[in-house]
C-alpha cells in the first residue's frame, strides 16, 4: 500500500465532516407551512446578501452555508426555470425538477471535487392547497428529503427544529407561524432578533401570478408586534384574496427576482 493512501470511505467521511462543520458555523434558517402558504425566516442583518430568494412564479429558495456557493446554485436554478418555462410552459417548472437538478450537481461536486460545497438548501413550492405544497431539503452530498410541514437547517438545526415542533401545528395563521419561527430561532434565555436583523418572506398561494413576497419594514414590524397580517384585519380581504396581496398596477411588468451581490461571505 503506497504511503499516504486514504481509502475512498475515509475520503467521503472527511468531506462530509468538513461540510457539516462549515454549515454549522452559520445561523439557522426555518421554513414552515402556514394557512396561506409557506413561510421563510432567517436571521440576517445584511440587506444585500439574501439567504431567501425567489426562483420562479411559485417556487422559493432558502440556503445556509457559504454564500458564494449557494448563490451559484440559486442563479443556476433561475436559468433552469427560465429556459424550461419558455421552452415548454410555466407550469412545467416545479420544485421537484429543481430539487433533482440540485441533487445531481451537489452529488457530482461532493464525489469528484476535493472540496465539497458547504451548503444546505431548501426548494419550496406553494400549491393551490396545503396538500399540494412541497418542501425539499438538499444536503451538501446531494441527498434529497421531502419534508412535511417544517424544516430547520444550519447552525444548531436539531435544537431549532425541536423548539419549532413545540409551537407548530397545521394551518397556523401567518402571525402565529412567524411567532413559532422566532421562538425556534431564539436561544433559550436569549434576546429575540429585531425586525432589521431578520429576513422574512412568504410564498402566498392567494397572490396572483407571482407568489413570492418579502416581508420587511413596517409590514414586518406590525407582524412582530401583534401577530396580525400586515395589511390590516382579515375582514378587508375577499375569500380568494390574501391580506398580504399587493394591488397590481395595470400594464406594469412583473419585477425580476432579486439580484444579490456576491462577496464570498458565509451565511
Amino acid at each position: 500500500m503506497p504511503f499516504g493512501y486514504v481509502s475512498p470511505e475515509q475520503q467521503m467521511r472527511d468531506k462530509a465532516d468538513y461540510a457539516r462543520k462549515g454549515i454549522a458555523r452559520g445561523r439557522s434558517v426555518v421554513v414552515l407551512q402556514y394557512e396561506d402558504g409557506i413561510l421563510f425566516v432567517a436571521p440576517n442583518p445584511s440587506r444585500a446578501l439574501h439567504k431567501i430568494s425567489e426562483i420562479y412564479d411559485k417556487i422559493g429558495f432558502a440556503a445556509v452555508g457559504r454564500y458564494n456557493e449557494f448563490e451559484a446554485l440559486r442563479l443556476g436554478g433561475i436559468r433552469y426555470a427560465d429556459i424550461n418555462g419558455y421552452t415548454y410552459a410555466r407550469d412545467d417548472v416545479t420544485a421537484r425538477g429543481l430539487a433533482n437538478l440540485y441533487a445531481q450537481n451537489l452529488g457530482q461536486i461532493f464525489t469528484e471535487s476535493l472540496k465539497p460545497f458547504e451548503v444546505e438548501i431548501v426548494v419550496a413550492e406553494v400549491g393551490d392547497s396545503s396538500d399540494e405544497d412541497h418542501i425539499y431539503r438538499l444536503t451538501f452530498d446531494g441527498s434529497v428529503f421531502d419534508e412535511a410541514g417544517l424544516v430547520a437547517m444550519g447552525g444548531q438545526a436539531e435544537a431549532v427544529a425541536g423548539r419549532l415542533k413545540e409551537r407548530y401545528r397545521d394551518g397556523l395563521p401567518l402571525g402565529e407561524a412567524l411567532e413559532a419561527a422566532l421562538f425556534a430561532l431564539t436561544e433559550p434565555g436569549g434576546e429575540r432578533f429585531p425586525a432589521n436583523q431578520l429576513e422574512v418572506a412568504v410564498l402566498d398561494r392567494n397572490r396572483p401570478h407571482r407568489k413570492f413576497l418579502r416581508l420587511n419594514g413596517p409590514r414586518l414590524e406590525r407582524l412582530l408586534a401583534d401577530g396580525a397580517p400586515a395589511a390590516g384585519p382579515a375582514t378587508t380581504a375577499t375569500k380568494n384574496e390574501s391580506p398580504l396581496t399587493a394591488p397590481e398596477t395595470p400594464g406594469a411588468p412583473p419585477t425580476a427576482p432579486d439580484g444579490d451581490i456576491d462577496t464570498g461571505s458565509s451565511g
